[in-house]
């Protein structure tokens, strides 16, 4: 049986000598794999080009609940990203955003609300013209509302340190190594009022951007089960020094 949805690209690997699998978060089914034959053949129908990471993607495909290697119809780029591509800072933070959802979203069942606020991302990152030295730190902190452990904002405000194991702010210094003190507790705060409109807004230096990031994959492999390190990490950090 055929089935339309959206989808985003996760992963591409290739496969014998012509076909790829490529693993794609989808609209409908969730996290999905699929075989492409002969993608690596000169005037495929689907090509490798067409699976970049992140690519956002209209399909048709064949859908069976076995959990096995699923089969695509159609396959189209839309909407065509216009920048992600070609701009080297866009395409840092993508690839490095990529890692990151690669390693955070494992589910093989729909997640409107989480595919929808990927999906909106991603577009919206591609149509922006500046601005987007701190897209990836609020992408994050947003993320994981969906995931599951947003940060509790109660005293986010009132408080010197944010509790990293436990994600709350807290008056005291916890007693684990993992949290943030001043000034950094009232940047990160700052930061959960975010949005990808108002985040130009926020005034952070390269340092302090490095350091909250750091702290968010801290935060990240504290509630994610194999989550491990982000390689692509220190070329983003060097780009956008």
């Amino acid at each position: 049986m055929l089935h339309k949805t959206r989808g985003i690209v996760f992963k591409a690997t290739d496969y014998g000598e012509s076909s790829v699998i490529v693993q794609i978060f989808t609209e409908k089914f969730g996290l999905q794999s699929y075989i492409i034959n002969g993608a690596k053949k000169p005037k495929a129908k689907i090509g490798r080009n067409m699976l970049q990471p992140l690519a956002l993607l209209d399909l048709v495909v064949y859908h069976k609940n076995t959990g096995s290697v699923q089969r695509i119809s159609e396959l189209k780029n839309t909407p065509v990203l216009l920048t992600i591509p070609y701009d080297v800072i866009k395409s840092c933070v993508a690839i490095f955003l990529n890692e990151v959802l690669y390693k955070a979203v494992k589910q093989q069942s729909p997640d409107e609300n989480l595919f929808n606020y990927i999906f909106s991302g991603i577009e919206w990152l591609d149509h922006q013209t500046e601005g987007v030295a701190n897209f990836h730190l609020v992408f994050l902190v947003q993320l994981s509302r969906y995931l599951g452990f947003y940060p509790d904002r109660y005293m986010a405000g009132d408080t010197d340190y944010f509790d990293i194991k436990n994600g709350q702010f807290t008056r005291y210094k916890p007693d684990s190594v993992s949290y943030l003190s001043p000034p950094h507790t009232q940047n990160f705060a700052a930061l959960l009022q975010c949005s990808f409109e108002n985040m130009h807004l926020l005034k952070l230096s390269n340092d302090e951007r490095r350091y909250q990031l750091q702290k968010l994959l801290e935060y990240y492999a504290m509630h994610i089960e194999g989550f491990g390190n982000i390689k692509s990490n220190d070329v983003l950090e060097e780009v956008l020094s």
